[in-house]
């Protein structure tokens, strides 16, 4: 059976992730590792402190058979996916997809963020998919930090409410509009849905990731 591993740094996003992977093909076996400590520790010393302990996580994960293995957390994700290349271990980054298809949809792009250092790795990588594809495309960067804190206390209604709230903030007065709201976090995913009142797309990283992961394990099968 065909087995996608996923790499957390927070519980919340277990649930969501086994749901999608269940709906996107349930024949798809799932692994799930949570360490919350790689994202404290890479904020405090940086990534590189935490590249040897992100290469243990993924060998757990491959040693459990995953064939492919989601990075959830944006913040770490390019990391885990240098150190899974090492390692001959196919690693998606969670926010590449998602990346891939906001330079599609739009030229000008609001990118939001509640913590700095998923926006200072998801930020290189729209202008990666934006130069790949040859679109000319504008940034409109929203920060909502003081959220983060809401998140961490497991108060999942309250961060999501103060992103759609940060989101509706920023992109609303603007003139012109955007045309395409990212949202750059995987924590972010339930606050899409509140923004159904908005006349742009608002993409998620979640969704688009689990397609991904299940598209690069159908050969083995």
């Amino acid at each position: 059976m065909a087995t996608v591993g996923f790499l957390h740094t927070a519980h919340a996003h277990v649930r969501t992730f086994r749901d999608l992977l269940g709906e996107r093909d349930d024949t798809v076996a799932d692994r799930h590792l949570v360490d919350a400590g790689l994202l404290a520790a890479a904020r405090e010393r940086g990534l590189e402190a935490v590249r040897g302990a992100i290469g243990d996580r993924l060998r757990r994960l491959a040693g459990e058979g995953a064939d492919v293995v989601v990075c959830t957390c944006s913040t770490i994700g390019p990391t885990a996916k240098a150190v899974g290349a090492e390692m001959g271990l196919r690693v998606v980054r969670v926010d590449r997809p998602m990346a891939e298809a906001a330079v599609l949809a739009g030229r000008r792009i609001a990118v939001v963020a509640s913590l700095d250092e998923a926006a200072s790795t998801l930020m290189p990588l729209l202008h990666e998919c934006a130069d790949s594809t040859g679109r000319d495309v504008e940034f409109v960067e929203v920060r909502c930090t003081d959220t983060w804190s809401a998140f961490e206390a497991g108060d999942l209604l309250t961060y999501t409410t103060g992103v759609a709230d940060a989101v509706r903030r920023a992109v609303l007065p603007l003139d012109p509009p955007v045309d395409v709201v990212v949202l750059a976090q995987a924590s972010m995913v339930d606050a899409a849905p509140l923004l159904r009142d908005l006349s742009v797309p608002v993409l998620t990283s979640p969704r688009l990731a689990v397609e991904a992961a299940v598209e690069l394990v159908q050969p083995v099968r």
